[in-house]
Parts: C-alpha cells; sequence; structure tokens
C-alpha cells in the first residue's frame, strides 16, 4: 500500500492523486516510472544528450536516468569515450615522456605519432555525431565492443 506524500493517507499502487486531499502523487501517467526515476526529458533527448559532453554526461544520465534505454545510451557513452580518451592519454605519455627523457625520436616517429592522434581525433568526432544522431531518431546503435560492456554497466 502506498501513502500521499502531502496528507500521508493510502492510496492505490500507480495512483496519481491522493482520493482524501487531491494533492498530486507524481506517478507517470500511463503507470510506467515512479517520479524521480527519469530525468523528466522524452527518451529520444535524454539518449542523445547523454553523449553531449562523451563520459561525462553518460556518468550524470546513468545515475539520474533508470529508463533502460537512456542507461543503454549513457552507459555506452562513458565506455566509447572514456576508451578514447585514455587512450589519448596513455598516447600522449608515452610521446611525451620519450621526448622528456631524451627518447631521441626521429622526425618519422613524430610524423606517425601526430597522424595517429590525428585518427583517434576523428575517430571520436565521426562516433561522437553518430551516436547523437541516432539517439536523437530515437535508434539503438550499437557500437560493437563497447556494447556489450555498456550493457553489462546499464545493468542489462
Amino acid at each position: 500500500m502506498a501513502f500521499c506524500s502531502s496528507c500521508g493517507g493510502n492510496i492505490a499502487e500507480g495512483a496519481a492523486f491522493c482520493p482524501q486531499c487531491g494533492k498530486g502523487q507524481g506517478a507517470a501517467p500511463s503507470g510506467g516510472t515512479p517520479a524521480g526515476a527519469q530525468s523528466g526529458l522524452a527518451e529520444n533527448v535524454a539518449g542523445g544528450l547523454s553523449y553531449v559532453l562523451g563520459w561525462l554526461t553518460g556518468i550524470i544520465f546513468l545515475l539520474i536516468d533508470k529508463r533502460p534505454s537512456v542507461r543503454f545510451h549513457a552507459a555506452q557513452s562513458i565506455v566509447v569515450f572514456g576508451a578514447l580518451h585514455v587512450i589519448q592519454i596513455v598516447f600522449g605519455y608515452v610521446f611525451g615522456f620519450g621526448f622528456l627523457f631524451g627518447g631521441g625520436a626521429s622526425m618519422g616517429t613524430w610524423a606517425i605519432a601526430g597522424l595517429i592522434s590525428t585518427v583517434i581525433g576523428l575517430a571520436c568526432l565521426v562516433l561522437w555525431i553518430l551516436l547523437m544522431v541516432k539517439a536523437f531518431q530515437g535508434e539503438k546503435f550499437r557500437v560493437p565492443v563497447a556494447a556489450d560492456f555498456a550493457e553489462k554497466l546499464a545493468g542489462k
């Protein structure tokens, strides 16, 4: 049995209003998720916004929204952009420390390092745009390896 958030009276499960005081209970009109379990945005909008700032907005939406589709997009954002961010950091340290400690890298090595860094950056950009567009269209686009990790992270 549920209780009114205002007067404390008994109300039916999923009731939108208290029969005693008439206060709204914040239940979803379709009998879906209870109040506070979602962000208040449309599902496709919340899914798309979980990619906007990469893994950062992924963490935010994973914590505030309980809808399975939004949680998947948020988790996929964390996995994809978190992994690419870590790769960029490790790549920068490897070449940066080699230079600082007299690694003696030739110009050809620096050119290859610059090319690899550019390719990683372009992959980030392309994935970012693709994943946002697909999520805003309401599609569940799965990045091949990351989607499996994302489903585990989302709690599926």
